[in-house]
């Protein structure tokens, strides 16, 4: 992909195309489930499954596979989720309509004693309920993806979620009931709430929102920007894959006088802002090379550097401004803000692609994250570079491509009665509801 002859439609068709095929060869056939990252052994992510369902609307629309194979891929994962034990016991799938984060790829059974994730379910099910509403045609295999979808979502019991509190718990584990940590303050959890809020079965109490979560917000000044502050870059981008939140607004934007598409907008260039500050002296970091987010990195590791300490980590949730931040960059969560803020975004792409060749022997595109202070051991005169594809990270290239080019994701959900009730619920008013 290092050509520079390719125009910027081309070079986000090559970028899309790539990304999409780590689902391609990735998933288990059998079952449906997506590995998190490209290590021998690795568990499939619920998160991950379910931007691929998201995916392979749009494969069909670029014609990176036929119509008939995505839905074949879609029931058989759609089809799995539903017939996969549910129920107290720590070997099963999931319980109470939620499912554990990582599941063993061939067995389907919870992997690593992880816990029961409330968010990353909110993105299984966002991903089926997208494929429910794009396979619309009066045919068997479409009407059961459909059903299925909609069996899914419902079965989710919210308001078990919340264990008696007004806000949603990050999850339960069986060995030791619900996690401490609830969803609280502004991240991604918002599709999480407004998934909540649309069930018909089992919804989340409108208190849940407002004033329950979003009296937990922080709005604060950096960089020039007013906005409501979440330090890693993808917690203002997940739940705007699947939710168009221009001149949409609840009560707390009304009265801020912007909405939540504007304020990831802000949020991305306070991004670029801090890599031109380089308040650290990070090596690399410039208008054209930014992009801080939860992500893998080349720690954990202590080493003297130019005459200065650095502290590196693995994989943590990197932010801005506040940190942590050890100079590690993920070019996939720039990618994702491509609809925010594209007159930024494609220029920092062009040097990751021409200059850097991060994308060069990459079988899926960008590999999850470089550091260019970090150049012990490293070959490459832009320093560590990871040695994995993460699907979560995969998804986002591929779905917020999308959004920008043709807004299918945001049209297709656009027309979800689910996402409109939990929207309505939330409080938001105007633009396209």
């Amino acid at each position: 992909m290092s050509n520079k002859n390719l125009t910027i439609d081309a070079e986000l068709d090559k970028l899309q195309r790539l990304s999409f095929s780590y689902f391609l060869h990735e998933t288990n056939r059998a079952n449906g489930l997506v590995v998190d990252k490209t290590a021998t052994g690795w568990s499939a992510s619920i998160a991950a499954t379910g931007m691929a369902l998201a995916s392979y609307p749009v494969a069909v629309e670029r014609g990176f596979m036929t119509r008939s194979a995505a839905i074949e891929r879609t029931l058989i994962t759609l089809r799995f989720f539903w017939n996969s034990p549910q129920g107290p016991q720590p070997d099963s799938t999931g319980y109470k309509g939620f499912y554990y984060h990582f599941l063993d790829m061939q067995t389907g059974q919870r992997a690593w004693k992880c816990e029961l994730s409330t968010v990353d379910t909110a993105f299984l099910l966002a991903g089926a309920l997208t494929a429910g509403m794009y396979f619309s045609t009066n045919t068997k295999d479409e009407n059961e993806i459909r059903n299925l979808a909609d069996a899914l979502y419902r079965r989710a019991d919210w308001q078990w979620a919340q264990n008696g509190g007004t806000t949603v718990t990050h999850g339960w584990k069986p060995e030791s009931g619900f996690i401490q940590y609830r969803w609280e303050g502004y991240d991604e959890a918002m599709l999480l709430y407004i998934l909540g809020l649309g069930s018909p079965d089992h919804p989340l109490p409108e208190s849940s929102y407002n004033p329950a979560w979003t009296s937990t917000y922080r709005w604060e000044h950096c960089y020039g920007y007013d906005y409501l502050y979440a330090g890693p870059l993808f917690t203002h981008q997940l739940s705007h894959i699947w939710i168009d939140f221009r001149n949409i607004q609840d009560a707390f934007m009304r009265i801020k006088g912007i909405d939540y598409f504007e304020n990831s907008r802000r949020a991305t260039y306070v991004q670029q802002k801090y890599a031109i500050d380089n308040p650290f002296n990070f090596k690399g970091y410039d208008e054209c090379c930014w992009g801080i987010t939860a992500s893998d990195g080349p720690g954990p590791n202590t080493m003297k550097i130019d005459g200065i300490e650095r502290h590196f980590f693995d994989y943590i949730g990197r932010g801005v401004p506040y940190g942590p931040d050890d100079g590690t960059l993920a070019p996939w969560a720039v990618v994702a803000s491509l609809p925010f803020a594209h007159e930024i975004v494609l220029p920092t792409l062009d040097f990751c692609i021409n200059q850097i060749n991060l994308t060069n022997s990459n079988p899926y595109g960008f590999k999850a994250t470089f550091n260019p202070t970090y150049s012990e051991k490293s070959n490459s005169p832009y320093g560590w570079i990871s040695p994995w594809h993460y699907g979560i990270n995969q998804g986002p290239i591929v779905l917020m491509i999308e959004n920008y080019r043709t807004e299918l994701v945001w049209q297709l959900m656009r027309n979800c009665s689910y996402i409109i009730i939990g929207l309505h619920r939330a409080g938001f008013k105007g633009g396209w509801l």
